[in-house]
Formats: structure tokens, sequence, C-alpha cells
């Protein structure tokens, strides 16, 4: 098997995606952060000393789905029409799940996107409680399905 990003003399480039069909593509992405019962009631009960630590979370894997491109040499910038976040608690781990859905009519798919938005989220959360709790633990960060463009629909 070839690696796309790689030219007939082994030497990185960009893919051209020039030739592709423009197709709406989805994906989205998940992640976990594992935190202390005390950071975690830091979090619900909003009182965390560097603010409203969840709400800033969401902002952040926006942001972070949109510089993706800035971030992983080999990644396009692309126009995306729609980022989605979702946060669940998870008070039983103590913890929380971030899911980033990410969506553009385009030649490349979003993959990519959705899962650097999940993971800027989750570093932001540690980043916000790590005066509370410095053995968080980021885990599971995994595309959970991608829809359109030539490879087809994926679902984990």
């Amino acid at each position: 098997m070839n690696l796309t990003h790689l030219d007939e003399n082994n030497k990185p480039k960009m893919v051209d995606v020039s030739e592709k069909d423009e197709t709406t593509r989805e994906a989205v992405a998940s992640g976990i952060i594992e935190v202390t019962a005390q950071a975690y009631e830091a979090v619900v009960s909003n009182s965390a000393k560097k603010g409203p630590v969840l709400q800033t979370a969401v902002i952040a894997a926006i942001q972070g789905a949109k510089q993706t491109s800035t971030l992983i040499p080999m990644c396009h910038p692309l126009m995306l029409s729609s980022i989605k976040t979702d946060i669940e608690e998870l008070p039983e781990l103590p913890g929380f799940k971030l899911t980033v859905r990410a969506k553009l009519k385009g030649q490349t798919g979003v993959e990519m996107e959705a899962l650097t938005g999940v993971s800027v989220g989750l570093l932001t959360i540690y980043d916000m409680l790590k005066a509370i709790d410095k053995g968080m633990v980021i885990r599971n960060v995994q595309l959970e399905n991608k829809s359109g463009g030539k490879s087809g629909d994926f679902r984990r």
C-alpha cells in the first residue's frame, strides 16, 4: 500500500485533491478525560477558579477544529460548514466525554478536524483543572464515524 503523503521519491507532499468530486462529508470523533472527584465537582458546580470549564472547552474544540490545517502539516485548509459539540458528564468515572461533529461540502474529509477539535477541547479541560488535579487522563480519542468521499462510510 502506498502512502498518499509521500511522492515517488518518498518525500512528504500534500495530497492533490483537485480531481476529487465535491461531496458532503461529515465526521464524528470523541474522547474522554478522567478527573478526580474534587475536579469533577468543581466543573459541575461551576466553581473552578479559571472559569466555566465546559463552556470554554466547547469554544476550544470549535477553534481547534478550525485550526487543524495549521497544526497538522499535511491537512488542507477547509471551509467547514458546521462544527457541533457535545459534552457528557460521567459521574461514575468521574470525568467527561467530548464529542465533535465536523461537516463540509468539499473534496476532502473532515476526520482530522473532528479529532483535533476533541483533542484541543479535552486539553482545555486539563489546562483549566490542572491546579486541582495533575493526574487527569485523556483517553480514547477516536473517530466514531465518517461519511462521504471515495473511501466510503465508516462506523465504529
